[in-house]
């Protein structure tokens, strides 16, 4: 294997964004919000900060593709009875089906790479919602124009 450097445009360009930058965007549960970091194209799925509040419940869902999560703040108990606090990683395959909830006195953040959708279950496993990079990236846009933000571009290309 040669050690002889490579000419700068044998590299493929990063995608660098400062993630001070981004909005944490409010979803319709109080307490709960979303800063989306990237958006993979042909909605294979998305990147974000998911931040929770104390005592809120993430309820019963469904993963159609695998997710990563590291706890970077706060403490979630699984569903399982698992506490998974700051500096825990979490790998669910596609197909794990689950819920969980913040405990303790501090809110909870974690960085996400989802996989898929995620889908909210309702009674007798329906799905009552879907979260994909789509959806994810619909209400990012939203919330940029409704606070008057610029949208930056979060999608790879």
């Amino acid at each position: 294997m040669s050690h002889e450097p490579r000419a700068l445009l044998d590299y493929l360009p990063a995608r660098i964004g400062a993630s001070a930058d981004l909005p944490w965007i409010p979803s319709s549960t109080p307490g709960k919000y979303a800063k989306p970091l990237r958006f993979l194209a042909d909605d294979r799925g998305f990147v974000e900060l998911l931040r929770m509040d104390p005592g809120l419940t993430m309820p019963l869902h469904r993963h159609t593709g695998e997710i990563h999560a590291y706890n970077l703040s706060g403490t979630r108990q699984l569903c399982t009875g698992e506490l998974i606090g700051p500096g825990d990683y979490v790998f669910e395959p596609a197909g794990n089906v689950d819920w969980w909830k913040i405990v303790g006195d501090e809110p909870m953040i974690a960085l996400v790479v989802v996989m898929g959708a995620v889908e909210f279950l309702g009674p007798g496993g329906t799905v009552r919602l879907r979260a994909t990079a789509q959806t994810q990236r619909a209400d990012y846009e939203r919330y940029c124009r409704e606070q008057r933000r610029p949208i930056l571009d979060l999608t790879d290309r």
